[in-house]
């Protein structure tokens, strides 16, 4: 009997071990590689690394502006992603919720974009903000506004507001999916009742809706801010991180310390450091569902 329990258990872990290698290799071994390249200096191509301890994060946290720059405009595309694609989220799917018809249309079509490719999004969009044959200068002149018409992308104006519209536009439909999964889950029981005593749909939404959806819409947020600050795909296939530095984000910086630049142990250090930030804001946000959801 013990014979063939360990028969058993030998050939289940066979079968799992290709997954742990798999793991171990790309996942494991990389992550601590990159805190020890990140107190040497290593061009990536010498096999001999100079110690130099916490120079590297010295030196991104006090004297690499560009490295700010990039986090600036990642906040700054996430504040809008916050503000704006979570709020088109949460009305599209309030109206969802309703009984309409085509609501499983709508569900399908409201999905696509985040299923997308990023680089494919980008390519098209950058031929709709394309300052010379763009679809959008096209439209804006045909309805007597060619005054505004510019290469969106190009210019230091509205080059980072044009790629936050982008990932906004793709981004919107997992954040839909969510709450409406939320709003589902709402027992009906409770707004019919409270129609039932003369409420209206404001004060359904704010005193039952809002306080119920809590839960989900930390969750959303903290999805939010994680996903956008690591925003790379978009900006690659549409500025590059230009003009100047203008759409520069963290991954696109750390990219350019590491292949520009050859200085894999600075650029492991910005990741170690991008990678804190994070983790610091998740577990602020965690810290303030776990007690917002005391009171919901």
């Amino acid at each position: 009997m013990n014979w063939n329990r360990a028969k058993d258990l030998a050939t289940t872990y066979l079968f799992v071990l290709p997954a742990v290698l798999l793991f171990v290799v790309f996942s494991i071994f990389p992550f601590f590689k990159v805190f020890q390249l990140s107190v040497f200096d290593w061009d990536g191509i010498e096999s001999q690394m100079h110690f130099v301890g916490l120079n590297n994060f010295r030196d991104a946290i006090f004297r690499d502006p560009s490295w700010w720059i990039s986090m600036r405009n990642a906040s700054v595309i996430t504040l809008l992603t916050l503000l704006f694609q979570n709020t088109l989220a949460l009305i599209l799917a309030l109206i969802v919720d309703r009984e309409i018809k085509g609501k499983s249309f709508y569900r399908v079509v409201f999905y696509l974009p985040p299923v997308l490719s990023g680089i494919v999004v980008g390519l098209v969009w950058n031929w709709i903000f394309d300052g010379s044959h763009g679809l959008l200068n096209y439209a804006l002149t045909e309805i007597g506004l060619g005054g505004w018409t510019r290469a969106w992308l190009a210019d230091p104006k509205t080059a980072l507001l044009s790629v936050a519209v982008i990932h906004m536009w793709k981004g919107f439909g997992w954040g839909f999916v969510i709450l409406l999964a939320g709003l589902q889950a709402i027992p009906r029981e409770l707004t019919e009742a409270a129609r039932v005593d003369g409420a209206g749909e404001w004060r359904i939404f704010s005193r039952i809706t809002v306080p119920l959806m809590l839960p989900v819409f930390f969750l959303v947020s903290v999805l939010t801010i994680l996903g956008t600050m690591q925003i790379f795909d978009i900006i690659i296939s549409t500025t590059n991180g230009g003009p100047g530095y203008h759409t520069e984000v963290p991954i696109t910086r750390i990219l350019v310390a590491m292949v520009g630049s050859s200085r894999f142990g600075y650029a492991c250090s910005l990741g170690i450091l991008f990678g804190l930030i994070l983790l610091a804001v998740s577990f602020v946000q965690m810290r303030l569902s776990k007690w917002s959801s005391r009171y919901s």
